[in-house]
């Protein structure tokens, strides 16, 4: 068997590794997909749903030379969420996105891989001032949003659901 390697470079930061993701990390995600917190990113899905994601963040490494970075706690190597930038049919311009399971909730884990990731991007990968969408449902994600600086830009939609297009400033804007 040949096994591919995708070049996904790893983000470290104080308490955090970005990574690629593992087969490993599927049961945990698929975990992650039945829970009501996955209604914002797409949920809910069944093991096959969840498996489809995985390869999906995969194939879009390998398409497009940027994507979602899985975030380990470095505490306890446990996989507590995602984040990085997407850009998907139906999207009107790259994304930050981001997402993190119960346990990672409240200890600012999100906050610091999203910032990451973000800086990561506009420095390496051309996506500076990227938008995130965020469901007017999500006020946690908005918080995260207005913390890292992004402003309300307009309401959209996104394949079919209603959504608010943050814009995050750019990195110079931000230093």
């Amino acid at each position: 068997m040949t096994v591919l390697s995708l070049p996904i470079p790893v983000i470290e930061t104080e308490r955090l590794i970005l990574r690629a993701p593992h087969g490993s990390d599927l049961k945990p995600l698929a975990e992650f997909f039945t829970t009501e917190r996955s209604h914002m990113v797409g949920g809910p899905r069944d093991a096959a749903g969840a498996w489809d994601s995985l390869v999906a963040r995969l194939g879009h490494w390998s398409l497009h030379g940027f994507g979602l970075w899985h975030i380990t706690d470095k505490a306890t190597q446990a996989f507590v969420g995602w984040t990085g930038i997407i850009f998907a049919p139906g999207w009107q311009e790259p994304e930050l996105g981001w997402a993190v399971f119960e346990q990672a909730e409240g200890k600012g884990i999100a906050s610091e891989a999203a910032s990451a990731a973000r800086r990561y991007g506009a420095m390496h990968q051309g996506h500076d001032g990227v938008i995130s969408y965020i469901r007017p449902t999500n006020a946690r994600s908005r918080a995260l949003a207005q913390k890292l600086g992004a402003t309300l830009e307009t309401l959209g939609d996104l394949r079919g659901t209603p959504c608010e297009i943050w814009r995050h400033p750019k990195l110079e804007a931000a230093a």
